[in-house]
């Protein structure tokens, strides 16, 4: 039965008489009548024979090694449906055999990200702070596992060293990411730690959140959520704690190439001291944006932010204004992008903002007041996988004199 077989197998793969000279099996003699068809079988990987190296011509198969034979020959692309008829049952265990370790072995994701940032310091701001430069390597380890086909839990590692004259060779490695994501009926559902960047672009809040999250929708999308924030080191301010709760909803739209968003954050217990008389106060920010393109490759966007924070004589809203022509994309070798920003805050509309630029803001007067001015930057791809980016900011203070200047590179490698 065996010997027929292989020889069924060995056709059906298109053997020819003299296909291999070599002699993977020492109970098979160069003149035997099969020779030429098992040592091509075993070449494609189809037969393995036994672990003392020998075939076992003499030997009767079970059904369910004939049918992982077949099943082999079929990943080669041989036409056996006849075996592969006869064999049905037991190929129908092998797959499912076979599919279960593949989900279970694609069950777990590990991905990750090292990015070597740089920052120098030039102004004011620096001087009050006593710093000039700053070197930190960022490493991030990304882990995803399937729940099951709607859900997912995701986690990530992060180890950051930072190097300058106050802290030479500090480290710190923290658990920053615990969630899960899913699906309830229409709404997709994010709950745990993840990280969260506003709608405007992270120009009110950009860092990690505990929480929950939900939206619903596609060109027309609402997302709402809510839960505590998390510590960061804001303009010109490191803070245990940047907010206490806060709760966020945002509608965003898209009309032809045109998109738009309005949205509302709450924050109470904010950190950052407004004037020298207040403590812990709430604040609300509202928003409203576009962004469109308004030639190829090139990009608009403004955003309009107002806050009910009390702040005196100074200006309660703000606004930024972006263009974006391009862009490095990892995969895409020697793709490059140009981008910049022009800033208007007042101090009550930002709680965690997300750019690199070292504010005035609070240093030099004691006491939050917003900022004002611009970065430009570029950014480019030099191999798979391996982004760089340089970013220079000009702010200012927004009443004050002051002005605070940082040139800010980053080399990223992903894997």
């Amino acid at each position: 039965m065996k010997k027929s077989l292989v020889l069924a197998m060995a056709m059906a793969l298109g053997v020819t008489a003299s296909a291999y000279a070599a002699n993977p099996f020492s109970d098979v003699p160069a003149g035997h009548w099969a020779y030429d068809s098992i040592n091509k079988l075993a070449a494609a990987g189809v037969i393995e024979g036994y672990g003392d190296s020998t075939f076992g011509g003499d030997k009767l198969m079970t059904r369910y090694e004939m049918a992982q034979i077949v099943a082999k020959a079929m990943a080669k692309g041989a036409n056996v449906d006849k075996l592969a008829a006869e064999f049905a049952d037991e190929l129908d265990n092998l797959g499912v055999r076979v599919a279960n370790l593949e989900k279970k072995a694609d069950n777990v994701k590990i991905t990750g990200e090292t990015r070597l940032r740089y920052w120098n310091y030039d102004g004011d701001a620096s001087d009050a702070a006593k710093v000039s430069d700053k070197t930190q390597l960022r490493s991030r380890i990304w882990v995803t596992g399937q729940v099951n086909e709607d859900w997912a839990y995701k986690g990530m590692l992060e180890n950051i060293q930072t190097f300058n004259h106050s802290n030479k060779g500090e480290e710190d490695t923290k658990f920053q990411r615990a969630y899960v994501t899913g699906k309830l009926g229409g709404l997709a559902v994010t709950a745990g730690r993840y990280g969260f960047t506003d709608f405007t672009g992270g120009n009110i809040y950009d860092t990690r959140m505990d929480g929950v999250q939900l939206a619903y929708g596609k060109d027309v999308k609402l997302t709402v959520g809510a839960g505590k924030a998390a510590n960061a080191s804001g303009l010109g301010k490191d803070l245990d704690s940047v907010a206490e709760d806060m709760y966020y909803a945002n509608l965003g739209a898209k009309f032809g190439v045109v998109d738009a968003n309005v949205g509302y954050y709450k924050f109470t217990d904010v950190a950052a001291a407004i004037d020298e008389g207040a403590s812990d106060p709430d604040v609300a920010i509202w928003t409203v944006g576009l962004a469109a393109p308004i030639a190829k490759d090139l990009k608009l966007g403004a955003q309009y932010l107002k806050s009910d924070m009390d702040e005196g004589d100074i200006d309660h809203d703000g606004f930024v204004v972006s263009l974006d022509y391009k862009g490095a994309k990892a995969k895409e070798a020697g793709s490059w992008g140009l981008f910049g920003k022009y800033y208007d805050q007042a101090a009550g509309t930002y709680i965690a903002h997300t750019m690199e630029g070292y504010g005035i803001d609070k240093v030099q007067t004691g006491y939050s007041e917003g900022f004002k001015g611009y970065m430009v930057g570029a950014n480019y791809t030099f191999a798979k996988n391996i982004v760089g980016a340089v970013k220079y900011f000009d702010l200012e203070a927004k009443q004050h004199e002051g002005e605070q200047n940082t040139l800010y590179a980053e080399l990223n490698f992903m894997f």
